[in-house]
């Protein structure tokens, strides 16, 4: 798990080549003003989901892994929390294959930070992570999900 600003995306481009894209996508759109939807960038290999989620509470919150993508998220509304728990220490439970998640039920994360708008977590297969924890109704936010390379 990488927590940083958005503005320092570029530094992790040596970590995955579809990084330079995100960068590069980032450039010529405002997330802001973009409308709720999905948007393919390089066919499945990265697209991003812009959304508006329901905001949750700790407890209510799903940890959840993947295998194939990465996960680049980037709250836009509000500030959003993200539990987290390595995946060695998740219990096993049932790999979605076509959705490319494992859900985790009840488990409660190990540990929780907090991210302002425009500061982003990336989220790697061996990561678990329980997105939009929040205290506001609504989160707009946006997930990168990027190809394992």
């Amino acid at each position: 798990m990488i927590i940083d600003t958005l503005d320092n995306l570029g530094k992790y481009t040596a970590l995955n080549p579809l990084f330079a894209d995100v960068v590069e996508f980032l450039k010529t759109h405002d997330l802001q003003t973009m409308e709720a939807g999905k948007y393919p960038i390089k066919d499945k290999d990265l697209f991003l989901n812009l959304t508006v989620a329901k905001g949750r509470a700790r407890e209510a919150a799903t940890l959840e892994t993947h295998i194939d993508m990465i996960d680049i998220q980037i709250p836009l509304s509000c500030n959003e929390t993200f539990g987290y728990t390595p995946l060695g220490d998740l219990p096993e439970f049932e790999y979605n294959a076509e959705k490319d998640i494992t859900k985790y039920g009840t488990t409660m994360a190990q540990t929780y930070v907090t991210l302002k708008p425009c500061q982003m977590a990336i989220f790697f297969p061996q990561d678990g992570h329980a997105p939009c924890i929040s205290e506001n109704e609504e989160i707009k936010k946006a997930i990168f999900k990027v190809k394992v390379k």
